[in-house]
């Protein structure tokens, strides 16, 4: 049977991201993709990857050489020059859609979703504590195109409401992204996963990560890896990284924050939280929306 693989068919620039920059990306056949929107998972998929490529051993946090190939803030061919030279199983972190990625039959795909109030509610920590630094990073690099990121400056409830209305406007667009993946679920390279899931079953949920890998995991390796993946460990870890304090005020202990969901439900009335239902439903596929919502019927293959 003929497989139909995705097909690149735009690009998306902006003060964070050049997708431009995976048409260099030289592939192999093991390598990994872990996608996001943003604030979904993405550095806890990174070190839950790079303890099962590196067997348990690996002491620091992953994301320090699984870096994030659309960041236009260093230079692509310094950060192709470090992809070529890794040795071990590379994996990679995007948060392109499926339509704006280089997609490759070689590489094995992992996207994590996240209830769209959880991802605000920890986009606007976020958001909200970019150092001036950063700030500078991300709107003076060479090259930006359209305007620049500027500090929110609301609360969180307006913010929610306007992330909402306008499709995350400071940074780009969600609901198109998280449907593009649902959408390729289907192909035996791609596996979605929850981070509600991983929350509430993470030993279950890895062990289904490393089986679409084709990793084994001895049993001995397990409290380790178990402990290593754990939020509290990373957050320890990403306190204790100085440069963290160059962009984000409080450092690592706010680049990790909370990792708990529901913070959303003492805050909003309850018509504020159908509205995330309601914008939904406009913007996904009914099964998709119920996926992210609360992971109800995981996309598995």
């Amino acid at each position: 049977m003929t497989i139909s693989w995705p097909q690149k068919q735009r690009d998306i620039h902006n003060h964070h991201m050049d997708s431009t920059r995976w048409n260099q990306f030289r592939f192999r056949d093991d390598d990994i993709v872990i996608g996001t929107w943003a604030k979904s998972g993405t550095t806890w998929m990174q070190q839950i990857v790079g303890l099962l490529v590196s067997g348990g051993t690996m002491t620091d946090l992953a994301f320090g050489t699984s870096p994030w190939l659309d960041l236009r803030v260093m230079p692509a061919a310094e950060m192709h020059e470090q992809l070529e030279a890794q040795t071990q199983r590379r994996y990679v972190k995007t948060h392109l859609p499926v339509d704006a990625l280089v997609f490759s039959p070689k590489a094995k795909y992992l996207y994590v979703g996240r209830d769209v109030r959880d991802v605000i509610w920890s986009m606007y920590n976020h958001h909200l504590n970019f150092t001036p630094q950063a700030y500078e990073m991300f709107n003076n690099t060479p090259g930006r195109v359209g305007p620049p990121l500027e500090p929110p400056n609301c609360d969180i409830v307006t913010y929610y409401h306007q992330f909402l209305d306008h499709d995350a406007p400071w940074f780009w667009p969600f609901w198109s992204n998280v449907q593009s993946w649902w959408d390729i679920r289907h192909l035996s390279n791609v596996l979605l996963v929850h981070f509600n899931h991983l929350r509430e079953d993470p030993k279950a949920e890895i062990a289904r990560i490393a089986a679409f890998l084709g990793i084994e995991v001895p049993e001995e390796k397990w409290p380790d890896i178990l402990h290593q993946s754990s939020l509290d460990f990373m957050k320890q870890q990403a306190a204790r990284m100085e440069h963290m304090d160059m962009v984000f005020q409080g450092g690592g202990s706010t680049f990790i924050n909370k990792g708990t969901n529901g913070r959303w439900k003492d805050v909003l009335t309850a018509d504020a939280v159908r509205k995330a239902d309601e914008v939904a439903a406009l913007n996904l596929t009914e099964d998709c929306a119920r996926w992210l919502r609360a992971g109800e019927h995981n996309a598995s293959n």
